[in-house]
């Protein structure tokens, strides 16, 4: 078993483990949870699903991926990265059709890892990953500014596409409400301005709490601002069963295995790099098979039981790791604080209001853009990198990820060939 190439991240620490570690495990957990729950909230609103579709997620694909992983300190958990692909398919496939979509990605993930294929994430240059990184963040602050600054659309306009929300905000700038975007600036200010001064209480927390008061208490505030309880049901208890939704048939697994692969490309590739940030962070070296295979196996279980894809977080992660985390024992207890908050307190999100939860998706889109390593790379490399670095971005923002990373990958190979050509040649 020592040996064994799957063998999760949790037994390798059971050895030797101490009280003394699992009080740190049980801070970190905590905290983690603090900061995660607003985020699972923000992303599954993002995602065009439910609230708590987003805490269900934390909750199962949390756990899981801890226990089954191959990281010490990896958190999984709805991702920024997910939000615009959850929500094309749950616009065009329905909840049943995300579902059936996520339990091929889990299955192409379980696979890959038994496959030995961790080791794979190597080949996809930096140009791309940053490249649709900083897509899907523009893709992220373009679906909240119909949040942030109060819009309301037309009676059936559904927008999917970023330029097509473009489009409906411009169309819909008569209905901008100046209350939504009073809550969204303070909001906003509190995200940007209180980290500066203080960092043991989670910025997004603070936010949420200040927009419900300012909804609440300011006298005529509430006429211009919806909340999440006047536009979603906030239930409280366990997660759901939803599996009986799904039709299995070879027309609905045919429907949906473009965006099962997109799923399980993602997931990949976002676990693994959030890994590869934790170890350096604590010391370590993560499995990548095992976690693959627990990525996948976190994502089925999560859709099964109400929830939506789940990858490892990297914020959270990082977070984690700061805050003393050392052993998958953390992310266990942050997915068990968060199934505590589910089970007592969850009805209380009903009074967040939506330009609170606009300004922390623009947070998350700032902090995920990476737009510093866009501009050193746009600086360092050869126009050929640069290339594929704008291609990869233009085309995440205007199509969809597999677009940008198929085509961001046949570019670079292609170069890639050129170049050894020239050389064998010369």
């Amino acid at each position: 078993m020592n040996s064994f190439y799957l063998k999760p991240k949790f037994l390798s620490t059971l050895r030797g483990y101490t009280a003394s570690a699992l009080g740190k495990d049980v801070i970190a957990g905590i905290i983690v949870a603090i900061i995660a729950l607003p985020l699972s909230i923000a992303l599954a609103l993002a995602s065009g699903v439910e609230p708590a579709a987003g805490v269900y997620t934390a909750i199962i694909a949390g756990f899981v991926v801890s226990l089954l992983g191959g990281s010490r300190v990896q958190i999984a958990g709805p991702t920024a990265a997910f939000a615009a692909i959850v929500a094309g398919v749950v616009a065009t496939q329905g909840m049943s059709g995300l579902i059936l979509a996520t339990l091929i990605a889990g299955i192409i993930l379980i696979l890959m890892g038994v496959l030995k294929l961790g080791g794979l994430i190597r080949f996809i240059p930096t140009t791309i990953t940053v490249g649709f990184t900083a897509g899907i963040a523009v893709t992220i602050l373009a679906g909240q500014l119909k949040d942030f600054f109060g819009l309301r659309y037309a009676e059936g306009l559904r927008p999917v596409e970023t330029l097509e929300k473009l489009e409906a905000n411009v169309a819909s700038i008569g209905t901008f409400s100046w209350q939504a975007l009073l809550v969204g600036v303070v909001c906003l200010a509190i995200l940007i301005i209180y980290p500066k001064f203080e960092k043991r209480v989670p910025p997004s927390l603070i936010a949420v709490v200040v927009g419900a008061l300012m909804v609440k208490f300011i006298p005529g505030l509430d006429a211009g601002v919806f909340t999440i309880g006047e536009l979603y049901e906030i239930p409280r208890g366990l997660p759901p069963f939803t599996l009986g939704s799904v039709n299995f048939d070879l027309d609905s697994i045919l429907a949906v295995l473009p965006d099962a692969v997109t799923i399980s490309l993602l997931a990949a590739i976002e676990s693994l790099l959030s890994c590869v940030v934790a170890d350096g962070m604590v010391n370590s070296k993560h499995n990548p098979n095992a976690e693959l295979v627990a990525q996948g196996a976190g994502n089925m279980l999560s859709v099964m039981f109400g929830g939506i894809p789940a990858t490892g977080a990297i914020a959270r992660t990082a977070a984690n790791a700061k805050n003393g985390g050392r052993t998958p024992v953390a992310g266990m207890v942050h997915a068990l604080v968060l199934l505590l908050v589910l089970l007592v307190l969850m009805p209380l999100a009903k009074m967040i209001p939506m330009p609170t939860i606009a300004a922390i998706l623009f947070m998350v889109a700032y902090n995920m853009s990476e737009w510093k390593k866009f501009v050193s790379l746009c600086k360092t490399e050869k126009w050929m990198g640069i290339l594929v670095l704008v291609l990869t971005f233009l085309l995440t923002v205007i199509f969809d990820l597999v677009v940008a990373i198929v085509a961001g990958l046949a570019v670079h190979y292609l170069f890639v060939l050129i170049l050894f050509l020239k050389k064998k040649k010369a």
